[in-house]
């Protein structure tokens, strides 16, 4: 990591219309990015999910620009706060993602950036299949205690390459990344993190998640260039 500064980041807070409804969102973007990452938070959270929000500074310290959205407008959270069924609907989780994609391929800042997508529990899921569905844009993905197996058909279609973190303890979700795995036609790697639990809770496994990460998108998402200005 190269310890950007803080006063070398361009920060934004950001809304996004996906879907007829409008989604806020935190853009940083070091100066002399070398690309940009979307990030795809997992079922029940948002973009103040502190486990994304680590690991997407440690992703600005290696000169990554990222966008931390809510995928639910606050009106959806409410609602799926009873229902809980939002949160795996990943057609739904994906329409957003592309918006989202869609969103940074015109934005000043980070429209001459190569993008990737970071996914979460279920938003793993709805990463492949917005990156199936944004072939020429996405060119990396990294899912962290993800559900692959949830993007379906789409996994074939996916371009990115793609690395898949689970935590050593998390057994059922071992099984459905390695079946995901089996699917996709890409590069990939299943990287499992030793005595880590779902959510990277233990010390030490969140760190390691994102050095896997920073390491990942640095190696395919290339340089990107000077970043804008606000």
């Amino acid at each position: 990591m190269d310890g950007t500064p803080a006063q070398d980041r361009n920060e934004q807070n950001v809304e996004l219309t996906a879907g007829g409804v409008r989604l806020q969102g935190n853009l940083v973007v070091p100066e002399g990015a070398r690309g940009v990452v979307l990030f795809a938070h997992g079922s029940g959270s948002s973009r103040h999910s502190p486990r994304n929000q680590y690991v997407a500074r440690a992703l600005q310290d290696a000169g990554l620009g990222t966008l931390l959205i809510d995928l639910l407008s606050a009106e959806e959270e409410r609602v799926d706060l009873r229902t809980r069924h939002l949160r795996f609907d990943i057609e739904l989780l994906a329409g957003r993602l592309v918006n989202a994609l869609d969103w940074l391929a015109q934005h000043p800042w980070t429209r001459h950036l190569a993008a990737g997508i970071f996914g979460a529990s279920t938003g793993g899921g709805a990463a492949l299949v917005a990156a199936a569905e944004r072939p020429g844009c996405v060119r990396a993905v990294v899912s962290r205690g993800g559900r692959p197996d949830l993007a379906g058909p789409a996994l074939p279609r996916v371009q990115a390459p793609t690395l898949l973190i689970v935590g050593g303890n998390d057994l059922p979700v071992i099984g459905m990344n390695r079946e995901a795995m089996a699917r996709l036609r890409v590069e990939t790697r299943l990287e499992i993190v030793p005595g880590a639990s779902h959510l990277f809770e233990e010390p030490g496994t969140l760190e390691e998640v994102a050095r896997l990460a920073s390491d990942w998108f640095l190696r395919h998402l290339g340089t990107g260039g000077a970043s804008g200005t606000v």
